[in-house]
């Protein structure tokens, strides 16, 4: 009797825990929550630049479009550089019509050497579409290590559990040759 007491305290304990989509994050919370990623931007001229399209999941069409998946969206940006800042300048999320549904930066902020930042989107958020995507615009005062930019989508369909990654492209500009 008393170890079934104690199991529906632990339960208890466990449904009344903050969940994924609690702790989901908001518009401007990567300062907050990456201080410790962070430093202060370069004063020095920005020489270097490029750009990221990141393609994300928020949704999945499945059974010839009678089904739709959700995911949660995890965006990874890595600085990998072992020794300069890398200025993050933008981090847009965009839906399937091109349409901008969010900006996680208020101004551009400064990643350590080797640090990470995250941007996540929680499953309920499917406002993303099956077609959304992040762009992602960096800078750093002269030569550095291309940053790694990634996207982590996890969810399930009935007993089945799904995770897949996507790999940032840098973005070039095409023409005549």
């Amino acid at each position: 009797m008393r170890a079934g007491s104690f199991f529906l305290a632990i339960l208890a304990c466990l449904l009344t825990a903050p969940t994924a989509e609690a702790l989901a994050q908001s518009p401007g919370s990567i300062e907050q929550n990456f201080a410790n990623s962070l430093t202060t931007v370069p004063s020095d001229s920005l020489s270097a630049s490029g750009a990221f399209y990141v393609p994300v999941y928020s949704s999945v069409s499945m059974s010839q479009g009678k089904l739709r998946a959700d995911f949660s969206v995890t965006l990874s940006v890595h600085n990998a550089s072992e020794t300069k800042p890398l200025v993050l300048k933008r981090i847009a999320y965009f839906d399937t019509s091109g349409k901008m549904v969010e900006s996680y930066l208020k101004s551009p902020v400064a990643l350590k050497p080797f640090a990470t930042i995250e941007v996540f989107i929680a499953t309920t958020d499917t406002r993303g579409g099956t077609g959304a995507n992040f762009v992602v615009d960096w800078a750093a005062a002269g030569e550095i290590a291309e940053p790694a930019v990634e996207a982590l989508m996890v969810g399930s369909v009935g007993a089945g559990h799904y995770a897949f990654i996507t790999q940032g492209r840098p973005v070039k500009l095409v023409g005549k040759n």
